[in-house]
């Protein structure tokens, strides 16, 4: 059978729109892929939300290093956790909850942790709020998180918990 080109163009133009069958194709096919976008774009969002948070603790930690590196350099030995108080007025913000000062024997080590609810789920585990550690062996060289390498950190420092993911390039 042989179309003339007027046949032709007029069966064209009777079928306008989509059939349903071809609808329901194309409202699953935006289902599977709004599916397979949707948790890897959520995770993304909050990695970026604890990184934010993360921020707010390395603020408050990067306040602690010039009060701390004085009482050193004029005393000799490490604030007391009173004296750290006195130091170190700034000890608390909206994601993180308490700075700890912790002498060690070969230094000292302030620890951030985070709140247990208001934060992003990423920041907290099991129930607690992660902790992100800065540590000092002189009061001249700061390091964050999880340096306890004997010969350029701290032997005993206790290391945070913030997942690399997490945490500023200064602290991974």
């Amino acid at each position: 059978m042989r179309l003339t080109k007027k046949e032709f163009f007029s069966m064209k133009q009777d079928q306008k729109g989509l059939t349903l069958i071809e609808s329901m194709m194309v409202v699953a096919l935006i289902g599977i892929l709004a599916t397979i976008a949707i948790p890897p774009a959520f995770r993304l969002y909050e990695d970026s939300q604890a990184r934010a948070q993360v921020t707010e603790a390395l603020d408050l930690l990067g306040r602690v290093k010039s009060p701390v590196a004085a009482f050193y350099s004029d005393k000799g030995r490490w604030p007391t956790s009173e004296e750290f108080d006195n130091l170190v007025p700034a000890r608390t913000g909206k994601y993180v909850a308490s700075l700890t000062p912790e002498s060690r024997e070969k230094g000292f080590e302030v620890i951030a942790k985070f709140r247990n609810t208001g934060v992003s789920p990423a920041l907290v585990t099991e129930g607690s709020g992660r902790t992100l550690v800065l540590a000092t062996a002189n009061g001249k060289e700061w390091f964050c998180n999880d340096n306890t390498d004997p010969v350029s950190g701290i032997p005993d420092l206790v290391p945070g918990n913030v997942l690399p993911q997490h945490r500023p390039s200064s602290c991974k």
